[in-house]
């Protein structure tokens, strides 16, 4: 009887665990898979990392960095390694996580990047290598914000890197071959931009609330998803995703009206409701022939804790996304 009592307990124990972990507080997700498993990093101290089989359940898997990187002090006073907004992709047998080092509200940032030749925490070649800063924003001297990269590839192969937060918009700018610095001669774009208010000074962050590019390539085009409007705010909160779309990767990106991202244009694709304050920082890939949409929503009936959400994303005719699993 103790046996049967013992093994009845683990079951609603790994059931139970099972349960809680379709439900993680995640901000920031993004995903990618290695052999049979999804490998998703967020936002958290040191990078946060969970696993899953079947994008359903999750377990917590070790941080990319158990101690912050010896330079972000460089950049942030104090810096306490809880490091924003990773990216994740493959390129030639290494994995590159691009993350964000900030002060919030501040463009006191930096996006350092790390490599590693797999991400099972159990295999021998499991190491995480730094290689330091790719770009840098300070105060005074920039109007854009190194924060919230994405890696891209272009037709020809060529690496870009999209990022930015506030200020005068989302930024664009080529990479070297190595994925490990700017590429010279320099070539940047703003490829969005929101209207922001003329008499500010250029450290304030401003009322052009835009951030998180993420870019998609389906068909004939690059989609452009970003987050308008605010995060982190608890009920307050209000982020939404919109989109663009461009047969250039540098742009012009264009909303399904025509408009132009750049000139404050955005397709709405998700925004919160009654029961999620806000929805955003999305990411999008295709997973065995299917494409999903990987963001976080603010739980109006859990505190406004930021929960993982995935839809897989239908398509209509004219080539624009929507949500298959819609935010209730």
């Amino acid at each position: 009887m103790k046996s049967i009592t013992l093994k009845f307990s683990l079951l609603l124990l790994f059931f139970g665990t099972l349960a809680f972990a379709q439900d993680i507080r995640v901000h920031d997700p993004v995903v990618i898979q290695q052999d049979d498993t999804f490998y998703l990093f967020c936002t958290g101290r040191g990078i946060s990392c969970f696993s899953s089989k079947d994008l359903k359940h999750w377990e917590k898997q070790p941080s990319v960095f158990s101690e912050k990187p010896e330079w972000t002090n460089q950049v942030v006073s104090n810096f306490e390694n809880h490091i924003w907004a990773p990216d994740i992709s493959f390129y030639k047998g290494t994995y590159y996580v691009y993350y964000s080092v900030s002060a919030f509200a501040k463009n006191t940032s930096a996006i350092g990047v790390a490599t590693n030749k797999t991400l099972n925490p159990s295999h021998e070649n499991y190491k995480w290598v730094d290689h330091g800063i790719v770009i840098q924003s300070i105060p005074n001297r920039d109007l854009w914000n190194a924060i919230d990269p994405n890696l891209v590839f272009d037709d020809e192969n060529t690496p870009w890197l999209s990022f930015g937060s506030f200020w005068d918009g989302l930024k664009m700018v080529k990479l070297n071959s190595d994925l490990l610095s700017i590429a010279e001669p320099q070539e940047w774009h703003t490829i969005a931009r929101r209207e922001r208010s003329f008499d500010l000074a250029d450290s304030n962050p401003g009322d052009a609330a835009l951030e998180a590019p993420f870019i998609f390539k389906k068909n004939d085009y690059y989609y452009l998803f970003l987050s308008w409007d605010l995060c982190c705010r608890g009920e307050k909160s209000t982020y939404k995703v919109v989109l663009g779309r461009s047969k250039n990767v540098t742009g012009p990106y264009l909303d399904k009206a025509g408009k132009p991202l750049f000139e404050g244009g955005g397709t709405l694709l998700v925004e919160g409701n009654e029961n999620w304050y806000g929805a955003g920082h999305n990411s999008t890939y295709t997973f065995k022939g299917k494409d999903y949409m990987f963001f976080h929503a603010y739980d109006a009936n859990d505190n406004g804790v930021p929960k993982l959400k995935v839809s897989e994303l239908i398509w209509d005719e004219a080539g624009w996304p929507s949500l298959k699993t819609k935010l209730e």
